[in-house]
């Protein structure tokens, strides 16, 4: 055949395949744009429709921290790039509620404890009231609702260590008067009557029988159980105790701020076994951005705090995630999860992974809002006097426990 017959064949295809394969090019990049345009929009959609619930931020210790609670001082209607918070990223991330952490240090317990606590709680309290235009104080499910609707951050308040109660029941009870809506049973040390997860040797193995009064009043308040940081023997401790009377589940159990431990094995992360035993209880796992409780390294990125998503959703079930960033109180946090900005993206990335727009809205906030309903639900219907008084047989825990545990106290002079 002659070369030049060749060469301008050649040249043909050529041309054929530079035609075809460019046009398709162009569409499929298109139908890309496309794609992510469709998955920003559904994105949007959720969060317009279902209240983002985030379940764990510790601006108000960074409040203390950097202004010792002088709110005058505090500007967060201004970007403050030092921190993960401020209310312009609030919005940018469509945050429809958050609980905010009242945190101490372990290293105030048995000490002042309880005034720190309470100052933190008013500094909670404080922060909502300057910004009534972005914050508005929630304490129940219906709550989070409203301020949705009125384009509002429902303000929800989590008290983050048991030492703040100092083993009183009647200061427990007077958190929840002042808007604390769950209490994380310890933080990083033991309380006296439960363990946590961050010492390596337990005290107690689990709940002291002081610790099953904490919860079954914790139960009858309406108060979550926040069981990250607690030791997993009392995770199972926890879970076994937290069921009401005469029904199948409750949803007293929640962990603020804590992942997959199978895929993180830090102990502040929930073991599979946990996950397994979850449904029963009906509580939520609030997924942890924190890089050491992702990826166990100090390097993570979105991709991977939606790992621990789909393991939780395929062990306890969709009815069962939540998210809880742990924003501002972390060092570390993950690439495309710099600051509470970023939430929509990580929908987006559940939508690509083939998340209905019906399964992200209980992610995002549906799964934890139905919880704490049927929290609301349980505590008004079977732990309250009138309960009793209609010839029930059971005993509410008010009249029938010992409300200070004088053995789990320092000894103080007078009363």
């Amino acid at each position: 055949m002659n070369k030049k017959v060749i060469i301008i064949g050649t040249v043909v295809v050529v041309v054929l395949v530079i035609a075809i394969a460019v046009p398709i090019a162009v569409l499929t990049g298109k139908k890309s744009t496309r794609d992510e345009s469709s998955l920003t929009q559904r994105a949007a959609q959720v969060l317009e429709e279902t209240p983002l619930v985030d379940g764990h931020n510790d601006i108000p210790w960074q409040l203390r921290k950097y202004f010792m609670n002088q709110m005058e001082n505090v500007t967060l209607d201004k970007n403050n790039p030092e921190w993960h918070t401020d209310i312009p990223r609030l919005r940018k991330g469509k945050v429809g509620a958050q609980f905010w952490s009242a945190y101490v240090s372990c290293a105030n317990q048995y000490k002042n404890s309880v005034r720190l606590f309470l100052e933190q709680i008013d500094v909670i309290h404080r922060m909502v009231d300057k910004y009534p235009g972005t914050f508005t104080l929630a304490t129940t499910a219906q709550d989070i609702k409203d301020a949705h609707k009125a384009g509002k951050i429902a303000s929800l308040i989590g008290v983050e260590g048991g030492h703040a109660m100092d083993s009183s029941l009647d200061a427990l009870r007077m958190l929840y008067e002042l808007g604390g809506r769950y209490m994380t049973l310890t933080h990083s040390c033991h309380t006296p009557w439960a363990d946590s997860c961050t010492p390596e040797k337990p005290e107690h193995n689990g709940l002291t029988q002081f610790g099953k009064d904490v919860i079954r009043e914790m139960n009858r308040l309406g108060m979550f159980v926040d069981i990250s940081h607690v030791s997993a023997k009392v995770m199972h401790d926890v879970l076994n105790i937290t069921e009401a009377p005469g029904i199948k589940e409750n949803s007293h159990v929640i962990f603020s701020h804590s992942s997959a431990y199978a895929l993180c094995k830090n102990p502040r992360n929930v073991p599979d076994d946990v996950l397994e035993k979850l449904p029963r209880n009906g509580g939520v796992v609030m997924v942890n951005f924190y890089n050491d409780y992702v990826t166990c390294r100090k390097d993570a990125t979105l991709s991977d705090v939606a790992d621990h998503i789909d393991h939780i959703k395929e062990v306890a079930g969709i009815d069962h995630v939540g998210l809880g960033g742990d924003y501002d109180g972390v060092p570390r946090v993950p690439t495309g999860l710099e600051d509470v900005s970023t939430y929509p993206k990580l929908v987006e990335e559940l939508l690509r992974r083939g998340y209905s727009n019906a399964e992200a809205s209980k992610i995002v906030g549906g799964n934890l809002i139905t919880a704490m309903e049927k929290m609301e639900k349980v505590s008004k219907s079977k732990f309250t006097k009138e309960f009793v008084a209609e010839g029930k047989k059971e005993v509410p825990p008010y009249d029938n426990y010992i409300s200070v545990d004088e053995s789990c106290r320092p000894a103080l002079d007078g009363l």
